[in-house]
């Protein structure tokens, strides 16, 4: 069996990890890992690889960055000539970057089969380019793996057949729970005992001027009851210096590798993000999560879990800060599946389908 792994960014590496790890056992497979180059940062993407244990891309598409539309079209030009040449019985695309509907795409042409993982997710707000990603990537999938039971809900009311769902548990977890025991060996010197660990990196939040302002108001007003430890990503870094806004009483760090950044997050107060897969791990931390969104595409993690939305309200953020800090912070339960054997189950299904696989054929 021929299986290639199509990736495109951060988030899409911790996915994929447990998927070739549990893959790689099985005699009968052969593996290709392609790493589209959405969003490549050669220090942050070889220390990633490097933690999770993935192998060096076997082919690196190099499409950088660019609008939607462009960046979606890139891929899919860069990326026929590839799959044509190596003729997989599947192809595993993973999450909701561009990366992952440009490949599925591209398969549906050409007649190859898709396994989704991480399908079913979805926040109903079509004004997130993330979720018409998911929307067309489900809908073209054969194979649709999901993290938990509310994405097998969403793909049948969507019409998607029953036999092409599979709920085996979130592949974050996982990688989460293979490289604990390294977080907890890490040491972060001169960091106050208790801080709240912030990320943002979504254009909604960082690209508007008075949004950002807002936001940055609020972690400031945080500040004063908290330190805040805030590892910005590059989008944020630049905005916050174009706007000309004040973080000088915010803890600011360059973007941190996996295993330090999870660290961080075991020992954090409170999170305050905006990023879904920081919602799901400190879920299974079982550490207070503010989400600086108005929805979220895992309210798993709402129902559940630890995490509260909190949108862009100051006084909701103060609030919550508050229940944090006085132990009375949401303390959630972990949900099913979320056992760190989804990469597992992923294989055994593949192993199952394969051999009545549709065969590939070029139009």
């Amino acid at each position: 069996m021929r299986v290639l792994h199509v990736v495109g960014a951060r988030p899409n590496f911790m996915k994929v990890a447990p998927v070739l790890r549990a893959l790689a056992g099985r005699p009968d497979v052969v593996q290709t890992l392609i790493h589209t180059g959405q969003h490549y940062d050669v220090n942050m993407s070889d220390v990633f690889f490097e933690q999770l244990g993935i192998p060096a891309p076997d082919v690196n598409l190099a499409v950088g960055s660019g609008s939607h539309g462009r960046q979606t079209a890139e891929i899919m030009t860069r990326l026929e000539p590839v799959l044509l040449e190596s003729r997989p019985d599947v192809v595993l695309v993973y999450g909701d970057v561009n990366s992952t509907v440009a490949t599925a795409l591209v398969c549906a042409k050409l007649g190859i089969r898709v396994g989704h993982v991480e399908a079913g997710l979805r926040s109903f707000d079509r004004t997130m380019p993330e979720e018409v990603n998911r929307l067309v990537t489900d809908q073209l999938a054969d194979l649709l793996f999901t993290p938990s039971e509310d994405g097998d809900e969403n793909l049948r009311r969507e019409g998607i057949e029953g036999s092409k769902i599979f709920c085996v548990g979130n592949v974050m977890i996982d990688s989460l729970l293979r490289l604990l025991p390294a977080a907890r060996n890490v040491k972060h010197d001169g960091l106050p005992e208790r801080f709240a660990l912030v990320t943002l990196h979504r254009p909604a939040n960082v690209d508007d001027c008075l949004t950002l302002r807002g936001i940055l108001d609020s972690l400031l007003q945080v500040s004063r009851e908290l330190a805040v430890v805030f590892p910005a990503h590059p989008r944020t870094r630049q905005r916050i210096a174009e706007f000309g806004l004040g973080s000088e009483q915010l803890i600011l760090r360059e973007p941190l590798p996996y295993i330090e950044f999870l660290a961080l997050q075991m020992r954090a107060s409170v999170v305050i993000t905006d990023s879904g897969g920081i919602q799901e791990e400190t879920t299974y931390l079982r550490v207070p999560c503010l989400t600086v969104r108005e929805n979220t595409e895992r309210p798993i993690t709402i129902s559940v879990g630890t995490n509260v939305l909190v949108g862009r309200d100051r006084n909701k953020i103060a609030a919550e800060l508050a229940k944090a800090l006085n132990g009375r912070a949401k303390q959630g339960t972990i949900p099913p599946l979320w056992d760190g054997k989804a990469g597992e189950r992923i294989a055994d299904v593949l192993g199952a389908a394969m051999p009545r696989s549709r065969g590939f054929h070029a139009a």
